[in-house]
């Protein structure tokens, strides 16, 4: 479900594939985590959360970014969809991701990639506990109940994670508290190519 130059497939190929997996029912979750590794979990989906395949489309880099220095990961929260493309631009892959629920929760512009974690810790942050008390006060990383998958980018937004995810049913939807959620093979491609200092726009 993603494009190296396309990787083989044909545009509308892809783009088939990317629709019969909103389809098919699988969604991820996205969730808001500070810089000290807390996260806010977001609720449940609601029936009249839809998902959105229309605009998920390939698109160019060079109305976003002066260069690809670093690389460059453009999150567009309308489409749902996450571009990436490496810095000497031989590399471009498209996933479809989970939004922020609501205006209030979006944030937009231009940040990059502070540090990459494998089996990143979650732990609720302290109106999220107050909230939830019967929340645990952690969960490691490897566990299946953990909210952000097996790998995050943290951003220089406190809050904000490009991560993966265990629950598969939010993907193409607006359903986290800030951060972009992807499936788990796709956070892993994307950890493999990403690096600190990776340019990240969210328009």
């Amino acid at each position: 479900m993603s494009e190296d130059r396309l990787g083989g497939f044909g545009r509308r190929a892809f783009l088939g594939t990317a629709a019969a997996a909103f389809a098919s029912g699988l969604a991820a979750p996205a969730l808001a985590q500070s810089m000290n590794g807390s996260t806010e979990v977001e609720g449940s989906i609601a029936s009249g959360t839809r998902r959105n395949a229309s605009s998920f489309r390939s698109l160019q880099w060079q109305p976003y970014f002066n260069s690809t220095r670093n690389g460059a990961i453009l999150v567009d929260i309308t489409s749902r969809a996450l571009h990436y493309w490496s810095e000497d631009q031989t590399i471009y892959k498209l996933y479809p991701t989970s939004v922020p629920v609501s205006e209030e929760l979006t944030r937009r512009g231009h940040t990059e990639v502070t540090q990459k974690v494998v089996a990143p810790t979650w732990r609720p942050t302290p109106s999220m506990k107050a909230s939830n008390p019967d929340w645990p006060d952690v969960v490691e990383g490897g566990s299946p109940d953990n909210p952000l998958g097996p790998y995050a980018l943290y951003l220089s937004w406190q809050y904000y994670r490009i991560h993966g995810t265990h629950d598969t049913r939010k993907i193409g939807r607006r359903s986290s508290n800030g951060c972009v959620g992807l499936y788990n093979d796709h956070i892993e491609e994307l950890f493999s190519l990403a690096k600190v200092g990776t340019q990240v726009l969210l328009i």
